[in-house]
């Protein structure tokens, strides 16, 4: 399934597609449906065709990881060549990603659905969204955005 979203990555304007063959168990998940092989493979020509069926998004999202390591990168790595102007972003259900995938994407959100918790727009959360920065010498900046989907967007380190 593929929605153009604003909630999901704050000021973008988001393509987000879900992945089947997640590995995850989350207690209360909304989209149990995405733990079966449902959907169609996203090979680059997929990959063209919703970016160009889409006009005017600015970010390109994963929703899961699935079950192929390689072909999420191959497929992550295909939009930043041929699209370097969108951002990518990939929602992991799980505590940590390899050091790759921070490397890759430009938004990253980690940390399994726990009900006890509440969603990413609770100040309880377990899970985090980072923006991910780029510097000159390679290394890469994460910056935690989570609080920007509280109520007030109030950053808890600026208080």
């Amino acid at each position: 399934m593929t929605n153009v979203v604003l909630e999901e990555i704050p000021d973008m304007l988001t393509l987000a597609i879900d992945i089947s063959n997640c590995t995850g168990l989350c207690e209360g998940c909304h989209s149990p449906f995405l733990r079966l092989d449902v959907g169609e493979e996203l090979t680059h020509s997929a990959i063209d065709s919703l970016i160009s069926a889409n006009f005017g998004i600015n970010c390109f999202l994963f929703l899961g990881e699935g079950n192929d390591h390689q072909a999420l990168m191959e497929a992550a790595s295909y939009i930043r060549e041929s699209y370097p102007s969108l951002a990518l972003g990939l929602y992991s259900g799980r505590e940590s990603v390899e050091d790759e995938i921070w490397q890759v994407f430009d938004y990253v959100k980690v940390g399994p659905f726990r009900p006890s918790c509440g969603p990413l727009n609770k100040q309880t959360t377990n899970q985090r969204l980072y923006k991910l920065t780029r510097n000159p010498d390679g290394s890469v900046t994460r910056t935690d955005i989570t609080f920007r989907f509280w109520r007030r967007g109030i950053d808890p380190s600026k208080q």
